[in-house]
């Protein structure tokens, strides 16, 4: 017997095969995003900035901040991230580059006074792909909340500012602690360090989390070795000293074995010294690109220290 077909099992038939390609054509350009971009719709990327600025009033001759605050401004032009933590940033020299990138807000406070006075370790994000839901800054010591205050032998006054904020294209909110250690002290460091671990582990959200800084130790440094999980911190008898917040080195994920890695110059240039400069983030973070940014203009330098890059992206959960 002959079969007939109808002209409603033809539309049927037309239909599905509509829709198979439809659901081929979305997949492969999800996968050609992803190849491409690193990124899909519901997972976009963030591009994260640590960057010392060398104060202001420093007496550097020929690389002074006015000699250098154009290619200081170029460099934040240039690579265009989302969110930079500063360090010491003193209040003329962010009013300068916010004049120059008005893009950008900010927030922090002065370590002396906790308004203007003394560097900042600010945290500047871009007001059109960022909003800001909280923030504040506390001070490396005994008595956090004190503006000024020191008490684990400082050289000088240490503060870490710190904000959550929320993605406009998302709505998804992450964590970002900016801060500067001290140069001098290691038991200051280490207590900072489980300082810092504390107040990540008692954020009110359990968003992402991101950590910016200079951390005045290079990769063997305790304090370094203790954010990786890799040891203990003898300086406080706190939980978390034996059990930190894990972080991972965003440069290392994709750079394990770069010998010349060296963040801090001297505007001088060089590659080889340690890399003291970080940019962590929790491990399950997919870390797409991330360089240490070597920007001159004729080997004259914007700072003292390499800026550090990394585009990430963001898990949607984070662990405690």
């Amino acid at each position: 017997m002959q079969h007939v077909r109808t002209a409603g099992s033809s539309v049927h038939n037309r239909a599905k095969g509509f829709f198979a390609i439809l659901l081929l054509l979305i997949a492969a350009v999800q996968t050609y995003a992803s190849a491409v971009g690193g990124q899909t719709a519901s997972e976009p990327n963030l591009v994260v900035m640590t960057y010392n600025i060398r104060y202001g009033t420093a007496n550097d001759g020929q690389d002074s901040w006015a000699n250098r605050k154009e290619m200081a401004c170029d460099v934040l032009r240039r690579h265009n991230p989302d969110i930079v933590g500063l360090q010491e940033a003193l209040r003329f020299q962010i009013d300068d580059i916010r004049a120059a990138l008005p893009q950008y807000a900010e927030i922090g406070g002065g370590r002396d006074d906790g308004k203007t006075k003394g560097e900042y370790s600010a945290i500047l994000y871009c007001k059109d792909r960022l909003d800001l839901d909280d923030s504040g800054t506390f001070w490396l010591s005994d008595t956090p909340e004190i503006p000024g205050s020191i008490t684990w032998d400082n050289a000088c006054t240490r503060i870490c500012t710190w904000g959550r904020f929320l993605r406009k294209d998302t709505g998804r909110a992450f964590y970002l602690f900016n801060t500067h250690l001290d140069h001098v002290s290691q038991y200051s460091r280490d207590r900072s360090a489980v300082l810092l671990a504390q107040r990540i582990r008692d954020r009110k959200h359990a968003d992402p989390v991101l950590v910016t800084g200079d951390f005045n130790a290079g990769e063997d440094n305790p304090v370094v070795r203790y954010f990786k999980g890799e040891q203990e911190l003898p300086a406080t008898n706190s939980d978390l000293a034996k059990n930190p917040v894990v972080l991972v080195d965003t440069f290392r994920v994709l750079h394990p074995d770069a010998k010349e890695a060296g963040t801090f110059h001297g505007f001088k240039g060089g590659t080889t010294g340690n890399k003291i400069d970080y940019i962590l983030a929790q491990p399950d973070t997919k870390v797409l690109r991330t360089e240490i940014l070597r920007d001159n203009k004729d080997n004259r330098y914007p700072s003292d220290h390499f800026p550090v890059i990394a585009v990430v992206q963001l898990t949607r959960t984070a662990s405690p």
